[in-house]
């Protein structure tokens, strides 16, 4: 269920869709062809019954590198036997929305063919911008002149680490920055395709709804193959519905920073007739270091496309390495905890009174 490419991956959605006699409801990324030339989309599913006012949204690929989790985890839940029959007990459905971040996805990146992080996105660009001058005043070393950084490169970010301390470096770094669009973390100067098609999805599958919950694959933070539940919104309800575990940036339980237009956001921006509940599921990956070196690697091979083929392959496979554990109980881990994270959203939903 799990695959090695973005082709590989939407090509076993499709099938497997195809296979529970499914329909696709494909939104296609016009004008931008695959790292294999393959067509990019997003392809969507709904399951359950028809009538449902209850929904259960699961996205992957929001930082399209991450998209391998995401995939094989809603792979295994379409093949999930047991699941239609509790829907239609529960009157819940689900809508799978497969690769929101197709060009991420394929091209092994974290951001969209704009370079945009969709989990900054779904700001007001009419109106003042979030600021972040932590951002501002490490961009030159994140992403140097030469892949891999040199040695006085290396040495200047430990010396803001041991200065600053590891979690404000994480902070200035990730939360989210309007300025630097080569740089990371650019949450764009207008709404992106994705985040359009993610709110255009939501309004026409939501519009009837009068509870919706969202669950949305993500990897890298935290320790290998634990998926850390982080909420963005309505922390009382998700933890009715997710447990205690869950939490939230807002309230400095999550090991995620508190960013500024989360994907999840659309969801509040467009459902708000409904009763809703979101929450990211963050598997463990690669030390946190690490990851954020393979992130700035990210952006350094894609606005250096003239750099030997050899260094954007190695730069490539690293960056695959360390979003995706190719490794079967890592693959276990995530395929269980999506499981129980569904069952749990399924029976929150279904115990939503007065709806």
């Amino acid at each position: 269920m799990f695959s090695s490419t973005y082709r590989e991956a939407r090509q076993r959605f499709l099938d497997t869709a195809a296979a529970c006699e499914l329909a696709v409801d494909t939104r296609v990324l016009d004008g931008i062809a695959g790292l294999e030339g393959e067509t990019l989309a997003a392809d969507v599913v709904r399951i359950g019954p028809a009538d449902a006012k209850r929904l259960l949204v699961l996205t992957s690929a929001t930082h399209g590198i991450e998209g391998f989790c995401g995939s094989g985890a809603q792979i295994a839940l379409l093949r999930d036997d047991v699941l239609p029959a509790l829907m239609d007990k529960l009157g819940v459905a689900m809508l799978l929305v497969h690769a929101i971040n197709p060009y991420g996805f394929s091209y092994l990146s974290r951001t969209t063919e704009g370079n945009v992080d969709l989990n900054r996105n779904s700001v007001n660009f009419d109106g003042a911008l979030p600021q972040n001058a932590g951002y501002a005043e490490l961009h030159d070393l994140l992403i140097p002149a030469t892949w891999p950084p040199g040695e006085a490169n290396v040495a200047a970010i430990r010396a803001y680490i041991d200065t600053h301390g590891q979690w404000a470096y994480q902070q200035a770094v990730t939360t989210g920055q309007y300025t630097h669009e080569r740089g990371m973390f650019y949450g764009g100067a207008q709404t992106a395709w994705s985040t359009r098609t993610m709110r255009e999805l939501l309004a026409q599958y939501g519009e009837a709804c009068s509870a919706i919950g969202w669950i949305d694959f993500h990897t890298g933070l935290g320790p290998s193959g634990f998926g850390a539940k982080i909420c963005v919104g309505d922390v009382a309800r998700a933890r009715r519905w997710w447990g205690a575990d869950v939490t939230s940036p807002s309230d400095g339980t999550s090991i995620a920073a508190d960013v500024a237009g989360p994907l999840l956001d659309t969801l509040r921006q467009t459902c708000g007739h409904a009763a809703i509940a979101s929450i990211a599921i963050e598997y463990g990956t690669v030390p946190l270091t690490d990851m954020l070196d393979m992130l700035r690697a990210d952006v350094w091979v894609r606005h250096h496309p003239d750099a030997p083929d050899a260094l954007k392959a190695d730069i490539r496979r690293q960056i695959r390495a360390a979003f995706y554990i190719d490794d079967d109980i890592w693959r276990g881990m995530i395929v269980g905890q999506a499981r129980v994270a569904v069952l749990q959203a399924l029976y929150g939903l279904s115990r939503e009174e007065g709806y």
